[in-house]
């Protein structure tokens, strides 16, 4: 996800200073990986180096001056352009899974350890994610779901490539 398209789309609810956008994106889409500091202020500087923002107020205080920033038109249209494209599907065509798969096939080594170790990993974390969709809020609830449907598709290539282990390992070895 762009930072910056996140900022202005929270800035078109509300003016807001960069420790409250901080928040607001660490609350809805950063639970697991908040921003730097140094991070938001160097996004917002941007933004408003390309007019997609402006500084709306500035606060003295004891500390350094607090600015309040709030989206310009250009930034309202910017967003308008972003939420209508579409995102680019990741068909993980660079799998590193496939990757050690065949590495250990290759060389001589038991590729259903690997397959038997990732399931194991991909099984804890599905119920890592389940405890985490049972407590949380509809946000947490539907980032969960769409975590766990992506672990649920590698489950299902990795009982596929089990499968078809001889094959791979005929096709490797020419």
């Amino acid at each position: 996800m762009s930072i910056g398209q996140a900022f202005l789309g929270l800035l078109e609810t509300r003016p807001s200073h960069g420790y409250d956008l901080k928040r607001a994106y660490d609350e809805r889409f950063g639970a697991d990986r908040p921003l730097a500091y140094g991070q938001v202020y160097a996004t917002l500087s941007r933004l408003l180096k390309h007019g997609l923002v402006t500084v709306d107020s500035v606060e003295s205080g004891e500390g350094p001056d607090r600015k309040r920033y709030a989206i310009t038109d250009a930034g309202v249209a910017d967003v308008e352009r972003w939420l209508a494209q579409p995102e680019k599907p990741e068909p993980y065509l660079q799998s590193v899974l496939y990757m050690k798969v065949v590495l250990a096939l290759s060389t001589g080594r038991k590729a259903t350890e690997v397959l038997d170790t990732q399931r194991a990993e991909h099984l804890r974390m599905m119920r890592e994610l389940t405890r985490r969709k049972s407590t949380g809020d509809l946000s947490d609830q539907l980032i969960c779901d769409h975590a766990l449907f992506h672990l649920e598709a590698d489950l299902r290539w990795l009982e596929l490539t089990a499968a078809r282990l001889d094959d791979l390992a005929a096709a490797v070895a020419r």
